[in-house]
C-alpha cells in the first residue's frame, strides 16, 4: 500500500515537500515514481527514482525545482517541490514498479502499486 501526504494550498513561487510512504513492501529495490494529474487532463508522469541504483529522472516541466529522494529507513519517497507554478496545480500520485524494465519507468502502465494521491494547489 502506498499512502500520499504534503499536499496543500501554495502560492506561486512557495514550496512543498510530498511524502510516499510504503507499507507491506519495501521500496529500496523497486522504481517509484511520481504522476499528477491536474483537471480535465490526462495523467502525466513528473520524476522517478529506481530503489536500487538511485538514479533519478524528471520531466522537462518540473526539472530544476523539483527533487526526488528515498528515505530507506522510513521506507519513503519524497519529492520536493520549489519554485511552484499554477501550472503544477494538480492530484500528485506515487507509484511502484516492480519490475522495472528500465532504470526509470515514466510510462504509467508498467507500474503495479498506486496510491490514492494528493491534491497540490498552487495560486497566482
Amino acid at each position: 500500500q502506498l499512502v500520499e501526504s504534503g499536499g496543500d494550498l501554495v502560492q506561486r513561487g512557495g514550496s512543498l515537500r510530498l511524502a510516499c510512504v510504503a507499507s507491506e513492501i519495501s521500496l529500496e529495490y523497486y522504481a517509484i515514481g511520481w504522476f499528477r494529474q491536474a483537471p480535465g487532463k490526462e495523467r502525466e508522469w513528473v520524476s522517478c527514482i529506481n530503489g536500487r541504483h538511485g538514479t533519478q529522472a524528471y520531466a522537462d516541466s518540473v526539472k530544476g525545482r523539483f527533487t526526488i529522494s528515498k528515505d530507506n529507513v522510513k521506507n519513503t519517497v519524497y519529492l520536493q517541490m520549489n519554485s511552484l507554478k499554477p501550472e503544477d496545480t494538480a492530484v500528485y500520485y506515487c507509484a511502484l514498479d516492480r519490475h522495472p524494465l528500465e532504470d526509470v519507468p515514466t510510462d504509467a502502465a508498467v507500474y503495479d502499486y498506486w496510491g490514492k494521491g494528493t491534491l497540490v494547489t498552487v495560486s497566482s
